[in-house]
């Protein structure tokens, strides 16, 4: 029998578009489901590793609950709504793992969610809990992303990782564009090219 094959997916940024605050400018994730919009490319690269055999899961870190940005139930509520979105289209996410702590927290946040975990991306506590929920084996699995973050929580869960290079003002991901050591296995612009050269490559 053919051994299942997954992809563990990143929200925001790599599914989703960040959410511009008119008032201050700045980016944040979505917090409500009016705010989904999918990425160009993401819905007809999710229906070719679908029809190539791919399962796929959610790993997302979520730290506003903790920073008091928004509530645990905001967010709960628009990681409900993209499940949905996608399942009208035929894609099902068979885990959904979100991490809501974060280390330092922020004014208002909730104080139980404050602290250091095994969960947030870049560790791979998150992508362990999605294989085992999906029955997915490490050396069948990739993570996608669009972070250093995520490609540290690939790197130590011992999956494969592709990532999107959507725009060229990211200054974070600069030092993984020079090829090893530490960067990704695959690279892509647009979320349907990455999938067309995960299903290439296996």
């Amino acid at each position: 029998m053919t051994r299942p094959r997954g992809v563990i997916l990143d929200r925001d940024g790599t599914l989703i578009d960040m959410v511009r605050d008119e008032e201050g400018g700045f980016l944040t994730p979505a917090f409500h489901p009016s705010q989904l919009r999918l990425l160009p490319g993401v819905i007809e690269g999710l229906l070719l590793l679908r029809d190539a055999g791919f399962a796929f899961a959610l790993a997302t870190n979520q730290p506003g609950p903790a920073k008091g940005q928004y509530s645990l139930a905001a967010m709960a509520r628009t990681n409900a709504a993209l499940v949905e979105l996608l399942a009208a289209q035929g894609i099902t996410l068979a885990a959904v793992e979100a991490c809501t702590h974060h280390p330092e927290g922020g004014p208002g946040g909730d104080p139980q969610l404050i602290r250091p975990c095994d969960c947030r991306k870049p560790q791979p506590g998150m992508l362990l809990s999605a294989m085992a929920r999906t029955g997915l084996a490490p050396g069948d699995t990739w993570m996608v992303g669009d972070s250093s973050a995520d490609l540290g929580a690939g790197r130590a869960a011992g999956v494969r990782v592709g990532l999107l290079f959507t725009t060229r003002d990211r200054c974070d991901l600069c030092p993984l564009r020079g090829g090893p050591p530490g960067s990704p296995d695959l690279v892509a612009a647009r979320f349907d090219d990455l999938a067309r050269a995960i299903i290439a490559a296996h």
